[in-house]
Formats: structure tokens, sequence, C-alpha cells
């Protein structure tokens, strides 16, 4: 039975606010799961899904990339992964009926969540040029389309081929490989747009983009930073390794300028103290840091250590076997300013003097981050930094210690590991030219931010989409809409309905696939993908689900036939590789070092974890064979007077731009997401009521301003000076040109706004 969808709209007109909460999950996350999973699939597919999630016979769960312990809990999900699972096994159905009822252009002014709550997408369709409607087509005349499109471009670089996380390695090994046998490696993806920088640092310093940090390394360390990351809400199954972490013996030290209910206190759902009793107090230490203050809590810190006389204050033997670039970097970081520091970061020189407390006290260190460091222009420096304070003590190939970036896609981190990158490295392109026999292209490609450039100015004119909502990821939205609706032809590989969709070139395509959950069977039999977690482990996900739809195609049967219809002359087994995905692991053990054995490994129960030689071996694939120390300047960010520091968040109720729900349960926002939270004391000196309806204008260096109007002020405990909102409807306040250093990712963490009445 087809479960309902909401008919209307949704607007703030019921915003309630409460105070925030001072702890997290508990039985209200168990209902809340519970609740919107009956919802969307009723109570036996709830049962029948759920109890499979993350399961080492299951199927890997569509929202974090968190990884699974060996030892695994009969409900092995988060109120999130709930959430994320059921939006994707609804029994709700998008069909031919709703697309002829409603145009492109009234999608395009629905909500986000009412279009995602609509469900399923059933068929592939098609919005010709000059119509106002989609309508149904045949996969065959589909991929015909698609591919003659893609055949009459002038050049392959006319083309962007995007990619979501939640695509399997299997799907983006084939999908890297098409574009680059098509000509391009204009292969942008959501990387681009959250952990870039973390890529972009890690590289440089360490020799691998990667964390170091295994699950097991959690439990042993001493202590652990939780930087820049909402964990409670954006990667729940984190709370848990933390509290088993705190059992453990480890001290924790939250750096974040909202105060976050899930680093107060966890109330574990699965145990009985969670359900009846208090909870865990997670962090030992929270320091209210101030928007883009992590550079200067890092350096000052880094001082600190080198003007200790504490014994073992810096590990001497590790830094002068494996490290490079000592000298400069103490020099610059014994001159640093103590004023800059104290006003970049709105702290106290007696709460960073208590931090080095905890450091010299701690033999084994993890600092862990998310998108609070990734999204400022100084974030890869700052990233670097927090390397540097890592590799003064040693705490880099040593159990319990490590750099722990925590993505959020499912498998955003395999698909770089499958080739899903712009800027590929030599070495992995010599590899495809001698595993397939032609000569894939050594330019450089398009990142996301130059790819919606390029289809601005004209110079790309076709874009398709493997997963996710580029419209709704992407900064400048105005730029952004109007750079897809001015392309030839629009294509998006998609379970669920988005904005996306409503937001097309001359002509456009909805490509239905199939979802994690669902079974898919190919003429060999039934298949299973593979995905990599956040920490480096491979393992299988396999659905077990009937198809929304009996014309759903999985994303490897669309990649392949495309690629036989765009590539007719091409001697690449695109057909083997559909037919049976253990050839496309064959082919990905020849190629993707790491990955010898493949089809055996990833049939182990749990999967396998790839090498890190940083970790393995304390070996340093960089340039100098060393782990690089870095010089990093420091630049206060300083915010004219009558203005504020602007960061986006996500709401209890989302994951990236999937909008679950209208609620923020942990910050004590119901029914309504135009909000901006500031601390009263600002709000008194800015002459702003609680309570009021203001329009955000974000001022740039440039003289540009852009607006996001009618959000509702909430007075809230964030630090000083800092306010936040969400995204994706603050998208529009951040310009296309404003990016991070190196890695060219948006600057959605440091924003300089004004309130002005609405």
């Amino acid at each position: 039975m087809t479960r309902k969808a909401p008919a209307d709209d949704f607007d703030d007109s019921g915003l309630d606010v409460t105070k925030p909460k001072t702890w997290a999950a508990g039985v209200p996350g168990v209902t809340a799961a519970l609740r919107q999973s009956y919802a969307q699939m009723g109570a036996a597919r709830t049962a029948l899904t759920l109890l499979r999630v993350n399961q080492k016979q299951g199927f890997d769960c569509p929202g974090c990339a968190w990884p699974e312990g060996d030892h695994r809990h009969i409900a092995e999900f988060c109120e999130n992964g709930a959430k994320a699972v059921a939006e994707e096994a609804t029994t709700r159905r998008v069909t031919r009926e709703f697309f002829a009822r409603h145009t492109v252009a009234e999608l395009a002014g629905r909500s986000d969540h009412w279009l995602g709550q609509q469900g399923r997408l059933t068929e592939p369709m098609v919005k010709r040029a000059g119509s106002e409607h989609y309508e149904p087509i045949g996969w065959d005349e589909a991929i015909g389309l698609l591919a003659s499109e893609l055949t009459a471009l002038g050049s392959p670089d006319e083309a962007v081929f995007y990619t979501s996380g939640r695509t399997s390695n299997e799907a983006a090994f084939a999908y890297q490989l098409f574009a680059r046998a098509f000509g391009t490696n204009n292969m942008p993806d959501c990387s681009n747009m959250c952990h870039e920088s973390s890529g972009s640092a890690l590289s440089e310093t360490i020799g691998i983009g990667k964390g170091s940090v295994l699950l097991e390394d959690l439990y042993q360390a001493d202590l652990i930073f939780v930087v820049g990351q909402n964990p409670g809400t954006n990667h729940p199954r984190m709370l848990s390794a933390l509290e088993r972490a705190k059992k453990e013996g480890a001290r924790i030290v939250a750096v974040n300028p909202l105060p976050e209910a899930g680093l107060m206190r966890f109330k574990n759902p699965q145990r009985p103290s969670g359900v009846t009793g208090k909870g865990t107090v997670l962090a030992d230490r929270f320091l209210q840091i101030r928007l883009n203050g992590d550079l200067a809590l890092f350096q000052a810190l880094n001082r600190l250590l080198l003007e200790s006389d504490a014994p073992g204050a810096l590990d001497e033997e590790f830094l002068d076997a494996h490290a490079h670039g000592f000298a400069a970097f103490r020099e610059h970081v014994l001159a640093l300013d103590w004023d800059d520091v104290l006003e970049a970061t709105g702290l106290t020189r007696g709460e960073i003097a208590a931090t080095l407390g905890d450091v010299l006290a701690a033999k084994k260190i993890i600092v862990c981050w998310a998108m609070g460091l990734t999204q400022h222009r100084n974030s890869v420096p700052t990233i670097r930094e927090i390397v540097n304070f890592l590799l003064l003590r040693g705490n880099i190939g040593r159990p319990g210690a490590g750099v722990c970036p925590v993505r959020g896609h499912s498998n955003v981190q395999g698909d770089r590991t499958m080739g899903i990158w712009e800027k590929p490295k030599p070495a992995f392109l010599d590899a495809l030219a001698a595993e397939f026999g032609f000569e894939p292209p050594r330019e450089h490609g398009l990142d996301t931010v130059d790819a919606i450039r390029a289809m601005r100015d004209g110079r790309a004119r076709l874009f398709l989409g493997m997963g996710g909502n580029f419209v709704r990821a992407t900064p400048d939205s105005a730029v952004t809409e109007a750079a897809l609706r001015g392309c030839r032809l629009t294509a998006q590989v998609s379970t669920k309905l988005n904005r996306s969709h409503a937001v097309t070139g001359e002509l456009a395509l909805i490509l239905p696939t199939l979802g994690r959950t669902e079974l898919d069977v190919q003429a060999s039999g039934p298949q299973f993908v593979s995905v990599e977690d956040s920490m480096g482990m491979v393992h299988a996900s396999r659905g077990r689900l009937a198809p929304a739809s009996e014309h759903l195609l999985s994303e490897v049967s669309i990649v392949c036939r495309l690629a036989r219809a765009a590539l007719p002359g091409s001697a690449i087994g695109w057909d083997a590789m559909e037919r049976d995905y253990d050839v496309i692991r064959d082919h990905v053990s020849r190629v993707v070092p790491g990955f010898a054995g493949y089809n055996a490994r990833v049939r182990e129960p749990g999967g396998f974890t790839l090498p890190h030689a940083p970790r393995d071996e304390r070996r340093f694939p960089t340039a100098t064979g060393k782990a690089n120390l870095t010089v990093n300047e420091l630049e206060v960010l300083r915010v004219p007077e009558g203005r504020l520091l602007l960061q986006t968040v996500r709401s209890h109720d989302q994951y990236n731009t999937t909008i679950y729900g209208l609620d923020d349960r942990y910050r004590g926002v119901k029914a309504g997401r135009r909000v901006v939270f500031v601390n009263p004391a600002d709000l008194s000196a800015l002459g702003v009521a609680d309570g009021a309806t203001v329009d955000l204008v974000s001022e740039w260096s440039d003289g540009t301003e852009r607006r996001a109007p009618a959000f509702r002020v909430i007075s809230y405990p964030t630090a000083r000076g800092c306010a936040a909102a969400y995204f994706p409807e603050t998208n529009v306040l951040v310009p296309l040109d404003s990016t991070a250093e190196v890695s060219n990712t948006p600057t959605s963490k440091s924003v300089v706004v004004r309130l002005e009445p609405a």
C-alpha cells in the first residue's frame, strides 16, 4: 500500500521555540526514529528494514560514514540513520500522474521538505524542450537521448559528471571509468564542499588525505578533541564510541561556538542507564570558541608546548626521525601574538592554559573534526596546524592517537578512493591505461565551484548528477540555478524527488535508481555493493527489499548502459561489469592500491581495512619523505561593528540537504527552519528583540551583498559575536567566489552578516 505523502506545503507559521536540551538520545530519540519509520514504512516493513541496517549481512546505512565495530547491536542504527532508511524504504511513490499534475515551475516553488516527502521515483522521466512538465520515457530512449547529447558536444570537457557520496564503490569506479573513457576529468563531487580541506591539508602534511584513526583507537586514547562537530545530530553513533572511550579513561574536550547537547550528556538507549538513568557526561571541557578561532587555539597550544619544561612535552625522538620543517615552524609559532589569539578565539588565557594541562597529562591524543573546520577561507591552514599539534608529541602512527576527520555521506571517502576526483594522480591514470587499454585525459578537470562557473559561462553544457541534490548542496543559489538552467541538458540519477529536478536545462532527465535497501538482481544473479567508511574500512552492503518499482535500474546498470550507447567502439567490457559486479571488483583490485584480493576480502564478515602508511608504519609518503610541520599565518577575522559572524548548520531533522522534518529538538525549535541563533548579549547590543523577524544580509570584501529574507531571531547561548542558521536556506548568502585557500571549498562557516528588520 502506498502511504500518502503530505498534500500541502509547510511554512513557519507554527514555529515554537523552547529551551535547548542539555542531553541527547535516550527514549525520545528512539520514539522519534520509530515514529518517522512507521509513518514512511508501516510497522512490519520498519522491523524488517531497521534490523538489517549496518549488520554484517545487511546493508550500509545511507546516512553518515561512521564505522561499525566487530560486535554489533541488534539495533545498529541511530535516530537519523532510521530516518534516512525510512525515507529510502518509504512506501510513498512519485508516479507519472504526479508529474502530470505539477509543472516544473510549481515544483521549483515547493519547499525542500515537501519535495522529499512525496516518496520514491518510479520510472524515467523527460522534460523536453519548451515543455512545462516531465513525461514518461523508456530506458532505452532515455539512455539514447543522454548519449546523443553527450556525443554532440563540441568537446568532452563541456560535460560535468557530478557524484554524491551515497554512490557505491562499484558504481563510482564504473562512473569515473566512463567519464575518462569519454575524455574528461570533470568529476566534481560532494567532497569538494565538505572535507576537501581535510584531504588537502592531510595530503600535504602526512602524505595521505584520509584520517589515521580506527574505531579501536578511540577506546585507547587518553584525550579526544571534538572540534567543529555536532555528533549528536550529524553522527549520533559516535556518541556511543565516545561513551566507551570515557569508560576506558579518556578525557574529552569539545571545541565549538555552540553548546551541543550530545557532547554535554548522552543517554545511550541501548543501556539501562540511558533509559532510566542520568546518562554519561561526555565533554570534560567545553571551549566555546569564536567562529574561525581554531587556528589560533591550536597555534597557542603549540607555542605553549614549545615553551613548556614539562618532561615529554615534545616527542623529540619522533620529531628527529619522522618530521620535517621543525625549525621554521618553531620560529613562527614562538612569535605568536597573544592578543591576537585571545581576540580570535574569544577564550581566556586561563582556559587555554588549562587545556594545555589536559594535553600534557595525555600520552595518546586524537583530534576529531567535521565541517565546522573545513568551510572557512583558512580551513587548510587550520587543519595543518592541528597536524602540527599532533606531530609535536608523536601522536600519529601510535595506537590511540591520530587525525580523525569525520565524514558525512556514507561512501564519500570510497568514491574518492575509486577515482572520483577532478585532479587524478598520474599513477592512478597509468593503472587505468594499463588495465583498460586507453589513454585517460591528463588535464585536471572541474571541481564543484569551477563546474558552476563553467556552466554559468557557457563552457559546460551538459550536467549529469549521480545522486545528491546539487542545487541545494552548492553556494550562491541564484547563480547555481541560473548556471544549470543555461545547460542544454541536465540529468539526475536519483531515488527521490528533490529541488535539482525542478531546476533544469533545456532538456532534463530523471533516471530513477535502486536504493541501498533494495535487492539488485543482474544477469548473473543477486548482486551486492561495497562502501568505505570514514576510517578506511571497506565492507559489503546487501539490499533485501523488493525494488520500489519494476522500472528502476541500479547505478551500475545506468552507467554501463550509457557507456555502451555513448562509446559504441569501446573495448571496455561494460556488459560484463553490468552482468556481474565481481568483474568490477576484479578491475579495482588491479587498479587501486590496497584492494588486492578485493572479491575475497570484501566477503569476509566486517570486510577489511585499507592500508594507511602513516598509521601502520610511521611512513609518510610526502614530497620530503617525512611528516611536514608547516607555517600557517594567523589572520584574525575582525567583524565590523554591528555585524555578526554566521555559520551554517544542520537541524536535527536533517541530513545534508535532506529535510526529514521541521524540528530541531536539541536546540528547542519546533515546526520551522527560517531561524537565526544569536547570543542574548549581542541582541541587546544590536537592539534586536528575541523573536523579531529579520533579513540576513551577508557582506563581502568586494562590496557585494547577499540577502536571505524573513528569519526568526532566537536568543541562544552561542559564542559572543557569532550566529548560526540552517542550510540550505542560507546558501544564498555565500558567493560562488568565496572559497577556501587550496581546497576551493565554499566558505559557509564564516559569513559576515547584519540583521535588518524584515
